[in-house]
């Protein structure tokens, strides 16, 4: 995969209905295998018809709450006014089943998914049983919403988390990579970051920086300005820092995957980076 096929500007994935569109067997990336995201605007009234596929999904809340049909019961999610006021609600969704997402009042929805084996019933994810965990320390201090982390929700593949960085802040911080199979040190797993930018008083549109480095000869090698609606694929390499702009948080989904034969999140850091703002 190029690195321009990485950096996905906002507009610039659409596919069908959904705001942004990539996974597994979308043009112009071969070779991404595990992961997926789309982001689902609805307007109020509106309803949307998932088909699962041979992927087990996340309904998270950008902004407005939802109800979701699915195996013969009805989901109800509160959703929340933005990602940076509160953590929310969220619905998993097993593969191989149809879903039906409406929203009275309207909203943005994210909807992570990750190919998978077994099938896991539908459940709901409460707020308050969110782990939220404060990470870093000085300029490198962060949010991490482990709402679908390997040891927080039970999902068959899918790992997915929540970031919110302070304006002027770094975050996923040291570099840090998962693209080799090292027992009980590392995992292979693909990656994608989404992002929302706060913007500051009186409008002006927030944005920051994204940095992919390669691990490897060949490897990934992205340096991007990022702003809301926007998304980075990183298949390999080392990730980070995501840095904030001052006067704008910023916030980033991450959704992540891979072949191994468990499902943890295992990484490196890289060496030549201090380990204080881990």
């Amino acid at each position: 995969m190029s690195d321009d096929n990485l950096y996905l500007p906002r507009g610039s994935a659409v596919d069908g209905p959904y705001d942004i569109g990539v996974g597994p067997g979308s043009p112009g990336r071969p070779g991404w295998s595990f992961t997926s995201l789309r982001v689902l605007t609805l307007d109020p009234g509106a309803s949307h018809t998932l088909d699962t596929g041979e992927s087990e999904w996340i309904v998270l809340p950008l902004s407005g709450g939802c109800t979701i049909g699915v195996e013969g019961g009805i989901i109800e999610l509160v959703g929340r006014e933005d990602v940076f006021g509160q953590v929310s609600d969220f619905a998993y969704l097993p593969r191989d089943t149809h879903a039906q997402i409406a929203s009275g009042a309207g909203g943005r929805f994210a909807l992570a998914g990750a190919k998978c084996e077994r099938r896991l019933p539908a459940r709901y994810g409460p707020a308050p049983e969110v782990p939220v965990e404060a990470r870093g320390s000085g300029v490198s201090a962060r949010q991490v919403r482990n709402f679908a982390s390997a040891d927080a929700f039970e999902c068959d593949r899918l790992i997915a988390v929540e970031v919110v960085t302070p304006g002027g802040n770094w975050s996923s911080y040291p570099p840090h990579k998962h693209d080799e199979h090292r027992p009980g040190q590392e995992s292979v797993l693909e990656e994608i970051y989404y992002f929302e930018c706060e913007p500051a008083e009186g409008g002006r549109p927030g944005f920051g920086y994204q940095r992919v480095s390669p691990s490897r000869a060949g490897g990934a090698d992205v340096l991007a300005e990022v702003r809301s609606g926007d998304a980075v694929l990183v298949p390999d390499g080392w990730h980070g820092p995501s840095i904030a702009a001052p006067g704008h948080r910023m916030y980033y989904l991450n959704v992540m995957a891979g072949p191994g034969p468990g499902r943890e999140w295992r990484i490196s850091f890289h060496p030549d980076h201090g380990e204080g703002y881990r």
